[in-house]
């Protein structure tokens, strides 16, 4: 899906006419997808509620709202507008490439699918070596 028909599928816009929100308001948009997905354990290479990766968790978000991403964190960092002002539901990126992709919660916090052993669901931004992206 483009990014202007993106625009038109949903309902809401951010202050930078970023599409965030679901025509479905009462999914509350990325950041309401993500914790009602939180608690669900790392699968390496999983991309659906039975399991999630970093890169699978946030695509898998996204296209909840009708946003489609790569399916690799450093393909979704390329992809992505870069931000130096991040809002809630940006993607957060770890290292360059990334090697790791969340999504920005505010406050110092991010939903993601961390590592085997870990659930999806609110975490501390653990690292400075972030980036933000916008899709």
């Amino acid at each position: 899906m483009s990014r202007s028909s993106t625009r038109h599928a949903v309902s809401t816009k951010s202050s930078s006419n970023r599409s965030y929100s679901s025509s479905k308001p009462a999914a509350g948009g990325v950041l309401g997808i993500a914790a009602s997905l939180s608690g669900i354990y790392y699968v390496y290479g999983g991309s659906t509620p039975a399991g999630f990766d970093c890169s699978g968790f946030t695509s898998y978000v996204f296209r909840q709202v009708g946003i489609s991403l790569p399916r690799t964190a450093a393909g979704q960092q390329a992809a992505a507008t870069r931000v130096s002002s991040p809002q809630p539901g940006d993607l957060v990126f770890f290292g360059y490439p990334a090697y790791h992709v969340g999504i920005y919660a505010g406050n110092g916090m991010m939903y993601d699918s961390p590592t085997t052993g870990k659930t999806t669901g609110l975490h501390k931004i653990w690292s400075s070596n972030v980036t933000y992206g916008r899709p």
